[in-house]
């Protein structure tokens, strides 16, 4: 049943200066003078989060990780308070509550915490007395009481989980960019706005390089089915709207075209072709918290094979000191490192019901010159390791060869438009 709620999330940009602060209440504004009762929840300023890391990093080498906690959740409460003070100046009443005071509860994993619940008793109550609240994103507190942090874009999720707590109908994230598009129109400005983009979708395309929406925030609103809708704060395009797929529509083939850079890859070499063996490779990176992606072994010569894996660049350094003590122990015969490649991938829904998807993207990308180190795939999904160099190019020839483009004119039928993603 409605509640009659609206939760709004604003990115870093979207209140990155005073005037555009300014903007975002307004626009809250006039969402309470339409009825509603509107939970707002910020990110901090545009480039606030790196300062303090920064700041952060020339104290210490190694900052601790609760500390870490405690001075990045304070970029969030300053846009929040900013925020309500700029509610306040258009006679709006609002009032800014931080993690703690919302009663959002994570686990004790400092700087990656994870919600258990929220309690979200003292929102409501400001929600019942029709005043807007201005939640700090990002942040909660753990059960000792310790200030936590979501991870990078974990203000996403946080709107998405006051959503879910609040029995909002909609969960909006307001940023800089009109929706969700085919691919990146910074590398291919005929991209495509969509109107829709399944959770499953959403969830494969944050995966491999969207940066619209942190993949924790869509795993929460499918897991609770709460449709999202992505919008521009600075325009009022409709957006695109991320929900359960509907099965009688047609699905087009393929979406969206992704393109992950800050990838990297290990490779042991003259590994022994024995039990065990893939057991003492992997889990001594998951001990340290290192997360692995796509995974090859080849096939065994002379009792011996070579096992590579990809992971990001950001723990590269971290995952080679593993891999070179687990190495010895294991007496592969070299360990190395390729810090130059991308991951440059198709998603469609349409994959399911359609043959020959895969030969196409492999053609045309062979037409180009482009050479495939590694292969991953999923139901709906298909990713390629390319060398770093050739990742924009490979983007630009899979959106021409799927015909993804606005002036393209195989675009899929008028029912397929209504259930379509990308990046």
């Amino acid at each position: 049943m409605s509640q009659n709620i609206v939760v709004q999330k604003y990115g870093g940009t979207s209140v990155g200066s005073p005037e555009r602060i300014r903007q975002v209440a307004k626009r809250v504004a006039a969402t309470r003078a339409e009825g509603k009762k509107v939970l707002v929840v910020v990110s901090a300023m545009a480039g606030e989060t790196d300062r303090l890391l920064n700041l952060a990093h020339e104290i210490s080498e190694r900052p601790d990780r609760r500390e870490i906690d405690l001075l990045l959740s304070s970029g969030e409460r300053i846009s929040a308070a900013l925020v309500a003070m700029a509610l306040h100046s258009i006679d709006c009443p609002a009032i800014s509550v931080t993690g703690r005071q919302m009663g959002l509860l994570t686990d004790n994993s400092h700087t990656r915490a994870r919600i258990i619940e929220i309690d979200g008793e003292r929102v409501r109550k400001i929600l019942k007395a029709n005043q807007v609240v201005v939640c700090a994103g990002f942040q909660g507190v753990n059960e000792q009481g310790d200030v936590t942090t979501l991870g990078r874009g974990g203000s996403d999720t946080s709107a998405v989980a006051l959503a879910v707590a609040l029995k909002s109908d909609i969960c909006e994230i307001y940023t800089d960019v009109k929706g969700v598009y085919t691919t990146d129109p910074r590398i291919v400005p005929e991209a495509r706005k969509l109107e829709t983009v399944s959770f499953e979708e959403m969830l494969e395309m944050s995966s491999l390089g969207a940066k619209v929406l942190q993949i924790r925030c869509v795993e929460y609103a499918n897991r609770y089915k709460m449709p999202i809708k992505v919008r521009s704060t600075f325009d009022d395009d409709p957006g695109t709207l991320i929900c359960e797929e509907n099965p009688d529509m047609e699905q087009p083939l393929v979406s969206g075209v992704m393109c992950a850079r800050g990838q990297s890859k290990i490779t042991l070499k003259g590994v022994p072709d024995q039990p065990g063996i893939a057991a003492k490779v992997f889990c001594p990176l998951s001990d340290q918290g290192v997360s692995v992606d796509v995974i090859i072994q080849n096939v065994s010569q002379e009792g011996h094979t070579d096992i590579s894996f990809t992971l990001p660049k950001t723990h590269l350094t971290e995952a080679m000191e593993v891999m070179e003590r687990s190495g010895k122990e294991i007496q592969a015969a070299e360990v190395i490192a390729d810090s130059h490649i991308a991951k440059v991938s198709i998603v469609g829904a349409g994959m399911r019901s359609h043959a020959g998807i895969a030969a196409r993207m492999f053609d045309s990308l062979s037409r180009e010159g482009i050479n495939i180190m590694m292969i991953s795939t999923s139901e709906i999904r298909i990713s390629c390791i390319l060398e770093e160099k050739y990742a924009e190019l490979a983007v630009r020839v899979l959106h021409d060869e799927f015909k993804l483009g606005e002036n393209d004119s195989e675009k899929p039928s008028q029912s397929a438009e209504n259930n379509q993603k990308a990046m």
